[in-house]
This record gives structure tokens, C-alpha cells and sequence, in this order.
């Protein structure tokens, strides 16, 4: 219990800060924490659709078929 009213507080604390500053400063430090909520939740997406592919990919040799190649040269024709 003492750490959510001690998130509680830091909340408030940030939000007091932020709104004491000059309106741009205000905007500028939205941005950057909706940016890096973005940032984190495209990383969890990912984590996630990796998690439940692994499987598919392990298991199903058409999606590793070209894998065979990875290590083949490769030259352009022109």
C-alpha cells in the first residue's frame, strides 16, 4: 500500500512541477513521455507477436526454407 500512495504522490509531484512551467516546456514534456510510452509499447507488441510466432516458426519449415541460403554469396546480375 505505501508504494501506490508513494506512485500517489510522485504523480502529483510531477504534475505540480510540469504545470509550472511555461506552456511550450508543458508541450515538450508531453511529447516526450507520449513518445516514450509509444516506444515501450511498441517493444511489448513485438515481444509478444515473437512469443507466439516462435513456435510457428521452429515447427514450420516453409517459413525457414530460405534460411539454407543464409550463408551462400550472393551476386548481383546485371
Amino acid at each position: 500500500m505505501i508504494t501506490i500512495n508513494n506512485n500517489i504522490m510522485q504523480t502529483e509531484t510531477l504534475i505540480k512541477e510540469i504545470t509550472q512551467l511555461p506552456v511550450t516546456s508543458q508541450f515538450h514534456v508531453m511529447e516526450q513521455v507520449l513518445k516514450s510510452i509509444k516506444k515501450e509499447e511498441i517493444k511489448r507488441q513485438m515481444a509478444l507477436a515473437s512469443d507466439v510466432l516462435y513456435d510457428d516458426y521452429v515447427n514450420d519449415t516453409e517459413l525457414t526454407s530460405f534460411t539454407s541460403l543464409d550463408f551462400e554469396d550472393f551476386y548481383e546480375t546485371k
